[in-house]
């Protein structure tokens, strides 16, 4: 197996004395995740009234399209099982074309979609031009379409196979028409739990300076953490932390996504101990803990459907949550990992889950300007 190697990046923020002059910060917060019962609804409810204050009673959305658009992956996730390996592949349709990614681009804009947001593993057969193609691809069906486009991993791994700073990569990509980027491949932002879960991933350290080089440079991303898995509360506590720090340097989070283990298919389940995801009280928790710690800098907390399902999503509107996340129209890597609430939510869907909840729902696009409020 190739092991990744080091993202070619100057350093922009220091972590390493990060975690042990916020101990008693990071003990606070794992406590608030801890909380059950009676404590729990007493944090909700605060947390449900700090979101009133900061966001009001309006609930977004957006319009989106999921492109993935490959499963080729040299990386060995352990909660991954969407990626595969070209040498035990019989699919013909692992691998998009440019003009595949043209026709769903024409889908997307016939859907009156807002943004495309593409992401794939890290495939060896492809060159760092292609993906420069891939914007330009999209930008020719529609100029006023934005990109959401990479993940950190992503664009470490265009600057291995390029020979390109990182700084450069965004530089290059920006300019042929990415619009911001996806911050996944947080995972867990620690460095004990990345070793066992994603060993091949950049690291902590990696993350947040790929994460704030692009910020640097005028691209927004979304800052998530996927839970519920062989993490500690600690260790939820010290990512959240570390979000909070990459905020206030550049304040270029768009919106915190807590992302839930889903588990059936994965390796970490079956194999390696891990738990089969969060509780609904864990998740509960989490939404709340997150609203009370980066509210201030953090505006917008998102509830993905496709890990909750609709229903949990909803309810936690009712503990700090102001967005639900897109339409999606294709979900391929929830779907693969065993997730069972679907690839899609219509703009009917998500307007009647609001109402109900009594709030009012906002279409949004990418960068949290409202388009349409009903």
């Amino acid at each position: 197996m190739k092991k990744l190697s080091t993202p070619i990046i100057d350093e922009v923020c220091d972590l390493s004395n990060f975690g042990p002059s916020h101990k008693d910060e990071i003990k606070e917060l794992a406590q608030m995740l801890k909380k059950r019962g009676k404590e729990l609804w007493i944090q909700t409810s605060v947390a449900d009234e700090l979101r009133t204050q900061q966001s009001g009673d309006e609930v977004t959305f957006i319009v989106n399209q999921n492109i993935n658009f490959t499963q080729y992956c040299i990386g060995s996730c352990r909660f991954c099982s969407y990626s595969i390996k070209p040498e035990t592949s019989k699919s013909k349709i692992s691998r998009m074309s440019l003009e595949e990614i043209q026709i769903e681009t024409e889908k997307a804009v016939a859907r009156n979609c807002t943004e495309i947001c593409i992401q794939g593993g890290l495939d060896t057969e492809l060159n760092y031009e292609f993906y420069v193609d891939i914007l330009k691809t999209i930008k020719s069906v529609s100029s006023n379409i934005h990109i959401h486009g990479f993940s950190p991993s992503e664009i470490a791994f265009m600057s291995q196979i390029s020979g390109e700073t990182v700084e450069d990569i965004f530089k290059d990509l920006k300019k042929e028409g990415l619009d911001s980027f996806p911050g996944t491949a947080a995972e867990i932002l620690v460095d004990d739990v990345r070793r066992k879960i994603c060993p091949e991933k950049i690291s902590t350290k990696q993350w947040a300076n790929i994460v704030l080089t692009g910020h640097s440079l005028g691209l927004r991303s979304t800052a998530t953490m996927m839970y519920g898995h062989i993490e500690t509360y600690l260790e939820e506590a010290e990512h959240l932390a570390i979000l909070k720090h990459i905020q206030q340097i550049s304040n270029g989070f768009t919106e915190f996504i807590p992302l839930s283990f889903v588990y059936p298919n994965t390796k970490l389940y079956r194999y390696m101990g891990a738990r089969p995801s969060s509780t609904g009280m864990h998740d509960l928790a989490l939404f709340s803990t997150a609203r009370l710690y980066l509210g201030e800098s953090f505006s917008n907390i998102q509830a993905s459907w496709v890990k909750l399902g609709p229903k949990l999503a909803q309810v936690s509107l009712n503990a700090g949550v102001n967005d639900l996340g897109g339409t999606l129209f294709t979900e391929n890597i929830t779907k693969s990992a065993g997730g069972s609430f679907g690839e899609e939510k219509s703009t009917e869907e998500f307007i009647d889950l609001i109402r109900d909840a009594e709030r009012i729902p906002v279409r949004r696009d990418t960068l949290y300007n409202k388009l349409q409020i009903f």
